[in-house]
């Protein structure tokens, strides 16, 4: 039995990773902040799921979370790390605080670099561990090779994983550890629902208000009409499983709305999403 690490697996794209490949025959190590969570998943995945318990921005609890990885595979290597553990969040760069712009790469940009540095020499970077190497899968984001007004912080962080991807990829060549971006459109998870919580109240008096508003209802209608979570699965399995994978895969709920956005003059999709949102210069 081949084993996977997924952070962040405690709702959303992670929890729908780690079921989808124990229904394939995996046994999957998922990390989550919470005991609950841990003994929540504990009963609905059964034996061949075991909690790990850690913050990815911790490097202590990560590394002692490898530790008791390498323990389990008893000498063997680690089929795949799945690097999906994130947050998103909102807000005009001029008015937003540094400390939460700060929290935002401490979790989507410098999680990944300390999870993939923990558990790195479990995919085959170590010698003394036999088996096939490992690969590791990074959940970016369509935002990741694009930038949404008043969403800087999660753009700027996909962009940062994109960039350390292929970086990574390009390394890790050496010791045979593929590394594969899996990038998805707007997914029905929690991520979305959470915009409802977003305080919006430190913006009443700032002029981007009117399109915060209208970027804050639509995250909340993504999170009904976005692509279920079981179709990343299904992808992020074939970027371990495949002889030949792509470097990455994109996979939207509405493709031609990307194509447009990727093929139009960015001047002119500047104008179109400023027009939408009400950011356009007044008078």
């Amino acid at each position: 039995m081949r084993s996977v690490v997924v952070t962040g697996a405690s709702t959303g794209i992670g929890w729908a990773i780690a079921k989808f490949l124990i229904g394939r025959g995996y046994r999957v190590f998922g990390s989550v902040r919470k005991q609950a969570d841990a003994d929540r998943l504990m009963g609905e995945f059964g034996t061949n799921f075991t909690a790990l318990l850690f913050d990815v921005t911790d490097e202590a609890a990560v590394l002692a979370a490898a530790r008791k990885v390498r323990e389990a595979l008893g000498g063997e290597t680690l089929a795949g790390l799945v690097n999906n553990a994130g947050v998103a969040v909102a807000g005009p760069v001029l008015e937003l605080s540094v400390d939460d712009f700060r929290r935002q790469m401490e979790i989507n940009v410098i999680g990944p670099v300390i999870a993939t540095q923990a558990f790195g020499p479990l995919l085959g970077a170590d010698p003394s561990l036999e088996g096939p190497k490992g690969r590791i899968v990074m959940i970016s984001s369509v935002a990741g090779k694009n930038g949404n007004p008043l969403s800087a912080p999660y753009c700027t962080s996909k962009h940062a994983i994109e960039g350390l991807s292929e970086s990574l990829r390009r390394e890790l060549m050496l010791f045979g550890i593929d590394v594969i971006i899996v990038a998805p459109g707007a997914v029905k998870t929690p991520i979305w629902s959470k915009a409802e919580q977003i305080d919006l109240s430190v913006y009443q008096n700032s002029p981007y208000l009117p399109a915060l508003n209208k970027v804050m209802a639509f995250m909340m209608k993504l999170g009904e009409t976005g692509l279920p979570a079981e179709r990343i699965a299904e992808v992020v399995f074939e970027a371990l499983t495949a002889e030949r994978p792509k470097v990455r895969y994109q996979i939207t709920p509405d493709r031609m709305r990307h194509l447009m956005t990727a093929t139009l003059p960015k001047r002119v999709v500047d104008r179109i999403i400023a027009k939408r949102l009400g950011l356009l210069p007044q008078g």
